[in-house]
């Protein structure tokens, strides 16, 4: 049986709308990785002053944005995609793809120390969710069912990240 995208994109779309309202509430809250120092660091005052209520949402509350509504999940330009939080250079355009879950995905980050990870348990079973290294700002979560070499898909809010082109 050959795979339709278009098919597997639209039944992704529609429990995504289900999905995304369970993730967004139970993706809410404090970061596993709050109680980490980082080389970035602000208040809360000066966080909420830096960043628009969605970036303070998603990057310090550990929300999630609903799927397909990111325009850096349709971004195919060369350039690097950075932390919204701090400028931290994250993922490169040669490590894109489009997984088709509706969130901008990549199958590694740009190199080895760009982003932290740690266990979210946050929809009853562990998952990994991915931070900023710098920041600690949460980025989404990374899974075993991306393409080689690596088999990882970093599935990333689109709103934690600014994108810079070539």
């Amino acid at each position: 049986m050959t795979r339709n995208p278009t098919t597997r994109r639209s039944a992704l779309a529609w429990l995504g709308m289900g999905a995304s309202a369970v993730a967004l509430g139970a993706c809410g809250g404090t970061p596993a990785n709050a109680q980490q120092n980082f080389r970035v660091s602000y208040s809360e005052a000066e966080w909420r002053e830096r960043l628009t209520r969605e970036q303070f949402r998603i990057l310090r509350e550990a929300g999630t944005e609903r799927a397909f509504t990111s325009p850096l999940n349709d971004e195919h330009r060369a350039g690097t995609f950075h932390c919204q939080g701090c400028g931290n250079a994250l993922f490169s355009s040669e490590h894109k793809y489009d997984s088709g879950t509706g969130w901008p995905s990549f199958w590694r980050p740009i190199d080895n120390g760009a982003v932290g990870y740690s266990t979210d348990r946050l929809l009853g079973y562990p998952r990994t969710e991915e931070h900023c290294a710098d920041c600690g700002g949460h980025l989404g979560h990374r899974f075993n069912d991306g393409p080689r070499p690596t088999g990882h898909r970093h599935c990333i809010n689109g709103v934690a990240l600014e994108f810079r082109p070539a």
